[in-house]
């Protein structure tokens, strides 16, 4: 395993640890997988799938081979992350018209968010290279997970989350955990660009996307896709962007199982943003090479709320190899969808509905056929971002000795 620079192409070990190539560049994995049985490894997951106890009774680890194959099992922290549920609601496919959907929970991770998958990796890394104190800037669900895996790593977390626009349920998840949680003026981007500056002197381990073991680990959301479904991927994968360490990851993962050997193609890739923070849909609409930020992002998916998106480059790469598109949606629209996922029995968080919402306008625009199949990636649990149900629901006050049931419950 090294690191390469996505801008210049330059190859490191992994020892000394950097997030970033001197020119400013971010890094990402690369693994010598020539050697590797796809047949043999497909074998061994499906065993995998009966353990209950250890290492490979997680999710993420359950594909060691294939994420972070030399790091020593005594350093790794996990908490069975990954084992999430994929849905089919007939109900929600009907309303849409399409051929096949299926729903891929991350929700059920759990710190109850996507960012598990990557956080056991990056934390079990950090722990190798004898870090005690880890570190992340946030918007609410890297920071608990974060929180959670260095409590079960007995080490510290510090976490920097903008005053504004962050849910209140996440920061609360993360203070439980046991992590210090500075709180500061300004935006995530604002966190991102303190931490890469300052991190190493103050011998924090860096636990944001930029770091690429992370991006590792995320990469075995798309295997338990393939796996769940027989090694045949759906026509298209829809995934929410903010930081779009996601999609990068997504994508990373499709390209290793392709060239493996795992499935006979790669599936296009749908990144949907929130229109009040959508500065990748605007460069990939515009056809511009560079990212212009968004200064003062704003839509209450809080998850989405990132102007400056680190991963803007690794995301580009990954829409290029799977012909893949953008979009972005409105808060409205995203509500409207979330209602729709809760109400199927499924739930998630507003940044896990721009999905749905974002597939239902592809959908009505043709750019997704209706006789193809799709997965949306939910990235976040109901109950992690409540403040924008409140106000929506209203309790029925009844007479328990002489209401007309027959009216309520009809």
């Amino acid at each position: 395993m090294r690191l390469k620079c996505v801008d210049c192409g330059s190859r490191c070990s992994l020892e000394p640890f950097q997030v970033r190539c001197g020119c400013g560049g971010l890094l990402e994995v690369e693994q010598e997988l020539a050697m590797v049985d796809a047949e043999l490894l497909k074998r061994r997951f499906q065993e995998r799938l009966s353990e209950r106890m250890g290492v490979y009774a997680s999710g993420v680890w359950r594909y060691k081979e294939l994420i972070f194959p030399e790091l020593p099992d005594e350093y790794i922290v996990t908490k069975y992350e990954g084992n999430t549920g994929m849905y089919a609601p007939e109900s929600i496919r009907e309303t849409l018209g399409i051929r096949g959907l299926y729903f891929k929970a991350q929700s059920e991770n759990p710190s109850g968010s996507f960012k598990d998958n990557g956080m056991t990796v990056a934390v079990s890394h950090g722990r190798s290279l004898g870090y005690s104190a880890f570190a992340c800037t946030s918007t609410g669900n890297t920071s608990s997970s974060l929180a959670m895996y260095a409590a079960m790593g007995r080490s510290r977390a510090y976490v920097f989350v903008p005053n504004r626009k962050v849910s209140a349920n996440k920061v609360l998840q993360t203070q439980a955990y046991g992590a210090r949680v500075l709180s500061f003026d300004g935006t995530y981007d604002d966190g991102i660009r303190f931490l890469e500056k300052r991190g190493e002197e103050l011998g924090l381990y860096v636990c944001n996307s930029v770091n690429p073991l992370r991006i590792e680990g995320q990469k075995s959301i798309i295997y338990e896709i393939a796996q769940t479904l027989g090694w045949s991927l759906p026509d298209w994968i829809i995934i929410p962007g903010g930081a779009l360490s996601n999609v990068s990851a997504l994508g990373k993962g499709l390209a290793d199982l392709k060239s493996l050997g795992f499935i006979p193609s790669v599936p296009r890739i749908a990144l949907i943003q929130a229109e009040g923070a959508s500065p990748f849909h605007r460069m990939m609409a515009s056809g511009s090479p560079v990212l212009t930020p968004e200064p003062r992002p704003d839509t209450l998916a809080s998850a989405l709320n990132i102007g400056n998106p680190p991963s803007w480059k690794k995301a580009r790469i990954v829409l290029k190899m799977s012909s893949g598109v953008t979009c972005s949606v409105t808060d409205a629209e995203i509500l409207a969808a979330k209602a729709q996922i809760d109400r199927s029995g499924i739930g998630c968080e507003p940044a896990s509905a721009a999905t749905l919402a974002g597939l239902q306008k592809l959908i009505a625009e043709k750019t997704i056929a209706k006789d193809e199949t799709a997965v949306c990636i939910l990235t976040g649990n109901l109950l992690k971002d409540t403040d924008v149900l409140k106000g929506s629901f209203q309790d029925i006050p009844v007479d328990l000795s002489g209401s007309d049931w027959e009216a309520l419950l009809r």
